[in-house]
């Protein structure tokens, strides 16, 4: 069956083909790493791993690379500002590279937490890339695509006749609103820094020589660097946030198309924003979400994980605790469910599966996959068994960790109360049930009242 993506180039929902048979190369933009992901950084990656196990599920063999960004990445997100690692290092008193440490180990943890399976990705990192982003900079200069001033190497995007098309820049518009104090040493208002020169009065803790002069790379250039040389000068898949395509991305083809003169990547796939309470997420407002908060509040990153998945990922969604709440909600349901249906494991029913198919391999529509999950759960036409191997064969897609639900072991102690209770309730002692009831709360459990008895359960 085939896989239809939604590319970024064409704005058309395209059939993929891969470059080779059986195999597809992805690259997802990274995190920099100084300071903790938000959980709109994260939906990238819950995207990203959506899609890479899309294509396992269709026998697809999968090369995913993450880069980690440790140096280079300007408070501005282009050419002007500090250094957001050198930034946090002043903040915090510690080395940048320890600090760069620190936060790509809680990066995995978070990964691991939303179910994203590291241990198959690639994350190499920009600080021991510094050779290959080097020779990728003598390539656009032998071309003569570069030029020097004196806060930098930097790229001429005046010499490429397609600058801009990912985003379709209107490049004469740009120019045309331009500042006079933009041009100067800068040519023109869309060029940007390869390699940025060290300030000789603020001594940077991360710098190397290059034949232009001590300094970093650019953040555009790390990521062309990293993917070609893991992926290929000519690769399937580059993915990223909505806010990558106006300058990240497009300078990212720039440079890479004008080193190899070959197509960079084939499909460009890019996932919303999410909004907290309405609006955008922001220091500056005081609403970042991170998913150690979500932890703290008694929530299951897997329930921000199903969450996401209710929607499209193209789709830009509004985080609220009440939406949160609704999911952690459905997907103990989902959970409570699959215990349910017992040990025995059926047969994949195959009709739900290739409706299933149909959904996934249609841009990813997690959305109508997730109903039809729900369809299935509620299928009286299927045995318990059939269900569960149903469940497990999405779940592939899903990343719910459907395999690892066990059945709560709920104390002696508790069963004690909870069939004292019973004998309460039949004899109509409804106080007595109420008291007895709370005791049970207050042991951090909590009990429903179901048809043909008692259910307990940990709160």
């Amino acid at each position: 069956m085939d896989i239809k993506l939604y590319n970024t180039l064409s704005r058309e929902k395209e059939v993929f083909i891969p470059l080779k048979s059986g195999h597809v190369s992805i690259y997802n933009c990274g995190p920099t790493v100084y300071d903790y992901a938000h959980i709109g950084n994260l939906r990238s990656y819950i995207f990203a791993d959506v899609l890479r196990r899309v294509f396992e599920y269709n026998g697809y063999k999968v090369t995913q690379i993450i880069n980690i960004t440790d140096v280079g990445h300007l408070v501005s997100d282009e050419d002007e500002g500090a250094d957001k690692l050198e930034e946090s290092s002043s903040k915090l008193g510690k080395p940048a590279q320890e600090i760069a440490v620190f936060y790509t180990q809680e990066f995995f943890k978070d990964l691991t937490s939303l179910g994203v399976g590291i241990e198959n990705i690639t994350f190499p990192k920009a600080t021991e890339h510094i050779k290959e982003q080097i020779d990728l900079i003598k390539k656009l200069e032998e071309k003569g695509f570069t030029y020097k001033t004196l806060d930098g190497v930097y790229f001429d995007t005046s010499k490429l006749s397609d600058y801009g098309k990912l985003a379709r820049l209107d490049i004469k518009g740009l120019k045309a609103g331009a500042r006079v104090e933009t041009i100067g040493e800068k040519r023109n208002i869309t060029d940007f820094a390869l390699w940025k020169f060290s300030n000789p009065e603020e001594k940077r803790q991360q710098e190397w020589e290059s034949p232009w002069g001590v300094g970093f790379p650019g953040w555009h250039l790390e990521c062309s660097a990293m993917s070609m040389k893991y992926l290929g000068e000519h690769f399937d898949i580059h993915t990223g946030g909505i806010d990558h395509i106006s300058v990240h991305h497009t300078n990212e083809i720039a440079q890479s198309e004008s080193a190899t003169g070959k197509t960079f990547v084939n499909y460009w796939m890019h996932n919303e924003f999410i909004n907290v309470d309405g609006e955008k997420m922001s220091k500056s407002i005081g609403n970042i979400i991170t998913l150690n908060d979500i932890i703290k509040k008694g929530f299951s990153p897997l329930a921000y994980r199903y969450w996401l998945l209710t929607a499209h990922y193209k789709t830009l969604v509004n985080f609220t605790w009440d939406a949160l709440t609704e999911a952690q909600t459905t997907l103990d349901k989902l959970y409570n469910h699959f215990l349910e249906y017992g040990d025995d494991v059926g047969k994949v029913d195959e009709k739900y599966k290739a409706e299933f198919n149909e959904y996934i391999n249609d841009d990813l529509n997690t959305p109508k996959a997730i109903a039809l999950l729900w369809e299935l759960v509620k299928d009286d036409a299927i045995s318990d068994a059939d269900k569960k191997a149903t469940m497990l064969d999405f779940d592939k897609v899903f990343g719910l960790d459907l395999a690892k639900i066990k059945p709560e072991i709920v104390p002696e102690d508790i069963l004690t109360i909870v069939r004292e209770r019973e004998e309460a309730r039949n004899n109509k002692d409804w106080n007595k049930s109420d008291e007895l009831r709370d005791e049970i709360h207050k042991k951090g459990f909590e009990v429903l009242d179901m048809e043909n008895g008692s259910k307990v359960k940990k709160i």
